[in-house]
């Protein structure tokens, strides 16, 4: 909801694509900390299926909270965009008409979820009440430095596909940048448990 509702008031506030972009990352970066702060002692804010299974495989939940979280996860990124719809009186749900593909765009996905799982893997090692605002600062400066403004989110991912507007991402290219999220998420994961290792020893 608040990156495709920020997409849309960026759009029709603005013609300029730059500045719907910063009205839609400011947005996005603000809403993840507030989130990360109300719900993170609640679930520890599993918000995205490339960190819940980060956290299954190095053994911090059960599969069983994992599968639910994924779940819940998708139907909540739907409802996200449907509620973001309702707001600015569009069609409820839509097909994506935005072109987001190509190898720049993949490594682009593979590049925001390694860097955002690395930043999440390392806060809450060494300094877990940052979590909330390194995330979010991340996410706000991956818009800028990734081609494809950091989606890093295979939910968000799926629920973007559902919206023909400033946010949005052709369905057909939803499978390569999932792909690219969680191979990035996978990489982040070894890398940190080596760079653990080298810390602890």
């Amino acid at each position: 909801m608040g990156v495709v509702g920020s997409g849309i008031m960026g759009d029709n506030l603005s013609p300029d694509d730059g500045l719907a972009l910063l009205a839609n990352m400011a947005a996005t970066g603000a809403i993840l900390v507030v989130l990360i702060l109300t719900l993170g002692p609640v679930s520890g804010a599993h918000f995205n299926p490339a960190v819940t299974v980060v956290f299954l495989m190095r053994k911090n939940i059960g599969f069983g909270i994992a599968a639910a979280y994924i779940g819940v996860q998708l139907v909540g990124g739907i409802l996200g965009v449907v509620s973001a719809h309702f707001m600015f009186e569009t069609e409820l749900l839509q097909s994506s008409q935005k072109i987001r593909s190509g190898p720049s765009q993949w490594y682009s996905e593979f590049i925001a979820t390694f860097g955002l799982v690395l930043v999440i893997l390392g806060c809450v090692k060494f300094r877990e009440s940052a979590v909330p605002f390194a995330v979010g600062l991340y996410i706000s400066s991956a818009y800028w430095f990734t081609s494809s403004t950091s989606f890093a989110n295979p939910a968000v991912t799926i629920a973007r596909s559902f919206t023909d507007t400033f946010s949005g991402i052709l369905p057909n290219h939803v499978p390569a940048f999932i792909a690219a999220q969680f191979a990035g998420a996978l990489a982040a994961a070894f890398l940190f448990n080596w760079i653990s290792k080298s810390a602890d020893s």
